[in-house]
């Protein structure tokens, strides 16, 4: 028994290691932006690359939280790929205000607007708008990328709205700081200028709505970069940009400066007492967490490794159990937590035997149940009360289902959690630990919900269900089909099938397969978690709440 045990516990650590391997392998890979050569070229211009501008830029021994690294992983190998969107974006802190940060990376086809390039500007934006956090663009772009311009030009999400929100940032009182250290031309010229300060690098930095081509195209006069639209041209002829500066580093002090000056404003006013670790070692994580993704484990053991103190006080405890919910701190701040229970529970009102429908113990197993539901509900409704910032931990397979569940109201039931959750006027962060299948994503805080961090561990899963389930609804389709048609498949072609399908789909189960399309802002080594929490809570505090919390109309 005990060796079974320890052997299991090794299982757990050792996938966990692997999954933590590859990301940090895949981190190193994707931080080369467009390789090596492309980083050699512009150090041979006097230029930084826009993670080293970061890090020049950024406080020494701060945190900062990188927004969408694997953007585009996967993505547009037909045009040469597009690592982390061609964009460098994250949340840190400069001259010790928290800020967020974009900037270009023009080792990545010169910095050029990649459909998923424009999504991932946008998402900064976001973030900044509903954390009221000042921005920080470091512009070196080429602009859209022509050979996709139908996919990033003229839509509402697309490359136009990021002058849309550079209007609402300043109108919201939202500081933005535009350094151009690069190209900046045609339509991608306004985001600088649409800012409320706009810095310049004399002799790499030009501005302009048409390059020299296109100027000789359109009007036949012949004008090099420097003279339509470098740094002396639109600070003391056209009086467009503010300031000039020599250098990629001098610019970036100027930023600091200017950092260093900022009034502060009205917080939303969380409560944070002084951090103190977890009790119970964070570390344990790699083993709690079973290999074998439908064994039961203990959702409360990880809380545990989570939260202050190892201090959880639980909410309904023996009441609707597929959900663990209760108040905590992480890194001192006052959180409400609800997360999904998948270990084995007594069945309430059950003490003897049990019968196939009315078992005597029931494997939570990540199912949302309807009183689960109700509970969670009432709940997230109490956290606005006492304006507590809330953090869903997802590890879901997906509402109850079946007659019993149906004639119990479980769709109501449902229905009142995602109504009180989707109308929270609390911030909300998500962390996806394991599967996050079907309407459980939604109703434990998906991205559709506007979490203002939605993070992943390498364990996670996203999927409308599992790679198993999925393959053999699909399977049963094509069977039908086939047998439709008088052509019946042999057993031998449904195996096949089956195998292609189950491949297929598992890819697309992948955290990577999701952050590359930004449904998750990064991925994360789970010891990292309460860090990044915390920053996004010190984020979240900097935007105080000024909408009344209503659910409106909900069944009861």
């Amino acid at each position: 028994m005990l060796f079974g045990k320890t052997l299991c516990l090794y299982r757990c650590y050792f996938l966990m290691q692997t999954l933590l391997d590859e990301l940090a392998e895949r981190t190193t890979q994707t931080q080369l932006g467009g390789g090596q050569k492309k980083i050699d070229d512009q150090h041979r211009k006097g230029k930084l690359t826009a993670r080293e501008r970061i890090a020049y830029l950024i406080d020494e021994g701060k945190p900062f939280v990188e927004i969408g690294l694997f953007t585009g992983a996967g993505l547009y190998a037909e045009h040469g790929g597009c690592p982390s969107g061609g964009v460098v974006v994250g949340i840190g802190y400069v001259s010790g205000r928290q800020c967020v940060i974009v900037a270009n990376d023009a080792t990545v086809k010169a910095g050029a607007w990649f459909p998923i390039t424009a999504k991932k500007n946008l998402r900064a934006q976001e973030i900044a708008m509903e954390n009221r956090l000042p921005i920080i663009y470091l512009v070196d772009s080429a602009g859209v990328y022509l050979p996709l311009q139908d996919e990033v030009f003229a839509d509402k999400e697309h490359f136009g709205r990021t002058f849309r929100n550079n209007a609402h940032l300043s109108a919201m009182g939202i500081l933005q700081v535009a350094a151009i250290m690069g190209s900046c031309v045609a339509g991608g010229a306004y985001l600088p200028i649409m800012s409320d300060e706009a810095l310049i690098v004399d002799g790499t930095g030009s501005i302009f709505l048409a390059g020299p081509y296109l100027v000789k195209a359109s009007i036949g006069e012949d004008v090099d970069a420097e003279t339509l639209g470098g740094a002396t041209t639109h600070t003391e002829i056209s009086g467009v940009v503010d300031n000039k500066y020599p250098d990629d580093k001098s610019c970036l002090d100027a930023i600091k400066r200017i950092f260093d000056k900022i009034g502060h404003q009205q917080m939303a006013g969380f409560d944070r007492a002084e951090p103190v670790m977890p009790v119970k070692n964070p570390n344990d994580i790699y083993q709690i967490l079973p290999a074998d993704r439908v064994k039961p484990y203990d959702m409360g053991e990880i809380v545990d490794r989570l939260v202050d103190n190892s201090e959880f006080d639980v909410y309904k405890p023996g009441y609707g159990q597929s959900l663990l919910c209760g108040y905590a701190r992480i890194d001192g701040w006052a959180v409400g937590i609800v997360a999904n229970q998948r270990k084995v529970v007594k069945a309430k009102g059950r003490t003897g035997p049990g019968t196939p429908d009315r078992p005597s113990e029931m494997q939570m197993g990540g199912v949302i149940y309807g009183d689960a539901a109700d509970k969670a509900a009432r709940f997230i409704m109490n956290c606005n009360q006492k304006r507590i910032p809330l953090v869903f931990l997802q590890d879901v397979s997906g509402f109850m289902v079946g007659s019993r569940a149906e004639q119990g109201g479980i769709i109501k039931d449902g229905a009142k959690m995602v109504s009180a959750m989707a109308n929270s006027v609390v911030p909300k962060f998500t962390v996806v630990i394991g599967n996050s299948y079907g309407a459980g994503n939604y109703a434990m805080c998906g991205k559709a919900y506007d979490p203002r961090l939605m993070l992943a561990w390498p364990t996670a899963q996203m999927a409308v269900m599992s790679g198993a389930a999925a393959a053999k609804t699909l399977l049963q389709i094509q069977v039908a089909a086939q047998k439709a048609k008088g052509q019946p498949m042999t057993s031998d072609e449904e195996k096949a099938q089956l195998n292609k399908i189950t491949d297929q789909y598992n890819s697309q189960l992948s955290p990577y397969y999701a952050a590359a399309r930004l449904w998750v802002d990064a991925i994360i080594d789970p010891l990292d978690t309460r860090k990044i929490l915390s920053e996004g809570i010190s984020a979240a505090n900097h935007a105080p709440i000024t909408k009344p919390f209503s659910v409106g109309v909900i069944q009861t």
